[in-house]
């Protein structure tokens, strides 16, 4: 994929540690993803450190709206990129609650993404995981 500047990889990961954590589980597996996302966009910054930022971003901010702006000026197949990647953190524990799926819903309306594209996103990485 495509490099993306360093704030705006941070805040599309802070989005992703709020799925993350939206379940209020957050595990070691589950920051491993986020680091595997960090690293499919930049080369050479440290994902530690840029986790490390976007944890206290989604620690201070109470808006999703911030973190979708950035996605929202991106292509679909980038879009559908991130969704893959909140998914694959978001069905790590093998579960998907009411509030993660509410999430998701919530995130495809901002970016401007149908929620058919977002399920079969879904569908994709479920039947990986069987």
């Amino acid at each position: 994929m495509t490099d993306i500047d360093k704030k705006s990889l941070t805040g599309i990961a802070a989005l992703l540690v709020h799925a993350a954590k939206i379940d209020e589980l957050y595990s070691e597996n589950e920051k491993n993803l986020i680091k595997d996302f960090i690293n499919s966009y930049s080369s050479n910054e440290n994902s530690d450190e840029i986790l490390k930022e976007a944890e206290e971003i989604e620690n201070n901010s109470n808006q999703l709206l911030n973190f979708t702006n950035i996605i929202k000026q991106n292509s679909l197949d980038v879009k559908k990129d991130i969704l893959e990647h909140l998914w694959k953190v978001i069905i790590s524990d093998n579960t998907v609650d009411q509030y993660e799926s509410n999430l998701m819903r919530r995130i495809c309306g901002l970016i401007y993404v149908p929620d058919k594209i977002s399920a079969e996103i879904k569908l994709q990485l479920m039947e990986k995981i069987k």
